[in-house]
Formats: structure tokens, sequence, C-alpha cells
């Protein structure tokens, strides 16, 4: 609790607010943030995820991230999943199994799935979220207004064009920290 407090504070005294409360109700979720424009999102997330007492939350890197490195430790130890993005692998299906095997897990994505500017965003939280049968919360990190969002839980349908178009309205007019 002391831990959470100094995050709280850490964010207030940087002009932070956090709109809304993450869905403890919920044991198993996948948060999806955007956009996605620096590496100091993930400290942001960090911060967020400490004030908003989401000790289960997890999040994936890029698998170079967590081998032979003096600081991979650090990625291990604050709840990093490495993901090998250079070989064809059943990523969704790993990450499903992962679902079902964890009695309470949080996953947190970038639908983005880079920094760099993207025309569309990638699927594969969709798909884990409805092979998992956990819903999507979507949370914005808009710089422009020192605000982080967090959205209500979303259900997927069978219609993930309609579901796309609803969850990247929720974050039209955000402000990333590198305008794209």
């Amino acid at each position: 609790m002391v831990l959470n407090a100094l995050y709280r504070l850490i964010l207030k005294t940087a002009g932070w607010k956090i709109t809304n409360q993450f869905p403890h109700h919920l044991p198993k979720y996948i948060i999806i943030v955007a956009p996605h424009t620096s590496w100091l999102d993930i400290i942001l997330g960090f911060l967020v995820r400490g004030a908003g007492n989401i000790s289960h939350g997890k999040f994936l890197g890029k698998d170079s991230l967590f081998k032979n490195k003096w600081y991979a430790w650090f990625f291990w130890y604050v709840g990093g999943y490495p993901v090998n993005r250079s070989t064809s692998t059943n990523f969704v299906a790993e990450v499903v199994n992962i679902f079902d095997r964890e009695p309470n897990f949080v996953l947190a994505l970038s639908p983005e799935g880079s920094r760099k500017k993207v025309e569309r965003w990638r699927t594969g939280f969709y798909y884990i979220a409805r092979g998992a049968g956990v819903p999507i919360v979507p949370i914005t990190f808009d710089f422009g207004k020192k605000e982080v969002f967090i959205n209500p839980p979303f259900t997927t349908t069978q219609d993930i064009t309609q579901d796309f178009e609803y969850l990247q309205s929720l974050y039209k007019g955000v402000k990333g920290y590198n305008a794209q």
C-alpha cells in the first residue's frame, strides 16, 4: 500500500491524473494502451500499474531485452514476457494458454505493436481476448492533457470491424508523447 501511494504521489507531482479505476472485480483482462509513441510510455505504464494496484499486470517485450544483457533481470522482475518476433509462432495460442493457466492475469499491450506510426492496429490482442474469453480494457495515455483514462471493460463480438471502429474511436484526439 505504501508503494501504491508513492506511485500516485509521483504521478500527481508530475501533473498526471488517472480518470476511473481498474476493474479489480475481474481476475483476467487485456489492457490496450494507445497511442504508443515513446519508450516513456512504459515508464508511465509502470507508475499507473503501481498506482492502480495491478500487481499481476504483465507486458510483452521483444525477446532480445530478456537475454544476455546486464539489465535482462529487470524486465523479468517487472512482469515482462519475452516475444520472439523474428520467427513465425502461434503467438495468440501461446498467450491464450497463459490466460488459461493463470488464475489472475492482466496483460498490457499496444494495439499498434510498435512506437512507429502505423496505418492499422495489429489484431493479436483482439484474438487473444476472444480466445481466452477475457474483456479488453482500453486505456489512453494523453500527454496533451496529462491524463490516463481507463475505459470500461469491452467484450468482443463476432464483428471485428465494428469492434475495431468502437475501440479506435476511444483514442481519437488523444495525444501521444511524440505527435504523429
